[in-house]
């Protein structure tokens, strides 16, 4: 993970739904951004990654801590288009925004995903109110480790926001497919 003090490249979504327009990183700039990237098949997903976006959209004031989603698909496109995720968001009640990651006609791994160097879903990426990456995680992250991690940036003065960000990286090795609820993108 990158941790200089360089602004992250823009969302590249195609849609965004529970949203009345597309959601930038430019414009959440202030806020702590908390980025849930997810599928709809995948397992870990559905029992952890939303569940807690869920939870921090709930526990911490939406004019500080900002959640966001990205739909972000890279196998099994064919049933996981926006219409599936429209119900989908629905019957899981996400309130939050939710951008479908923009294809890449060159092969299976969306854009957003390659540009932040995501292996697979669930991921959980943390920008600060400058609007640069300070944690990017694949896999499960404890809520506790999650919320402190929020709380740091939360606490940061604006012109100190580059200091500490080495420590805040963490990713987990995985695999090609779903194992341990994450699923890898093949290397």
């Amino acid at each position: 993970m990158n941790t200089t003090a360089s602004i992250s490249p823009p969302l590249q979504t195609s849609q965004w739904l529970n949203s009345p327009k597309p959601v930038t990183l430019d414009s959440l700039q202030g806020k702590v951004v908390v980025l849930h990237t997810f599928q709809m098949l995948c397992p870990g997903c559905v029992s952890h990654g939303l569940p807690q976006a869920l939870r921090i959209h709930r526990l911490f004031p939406q004019d500080k801590v900002a959640v966001i989603g990205l739909h972000t698909v890279f196998e099994h496109h064919d049933v996981m288009g926006p219409q599936a995720l429209r119900v989908f968001l629905d019957e899981y009640r996400i309130p939050f925004p939710v951008g479908v990651d923009q294809a890449d006609p060159a092969g299976p791994v969306p854009l957003t995903m390659q540009a932040y160097g995501l292996r697979g879903t669930p991921s959980v990426v943390l920008f600060d109110p400058q609007g640069r990456m300070r944690l990017s995680h694949f896999g499960q992250i404890e809520d506790l480790q999650l919320g402190a991690v929020i709380g740091q940036l939360l606490s940061e003065v604006p012109s100190s926001a580059a200091v500490g960000a080495d420590g805040l990286a963490a990713d987990r090795s995985g695999t090609s497919g779903c194992a341990d609820g994450a699923c890898g993108v093949a290397a």
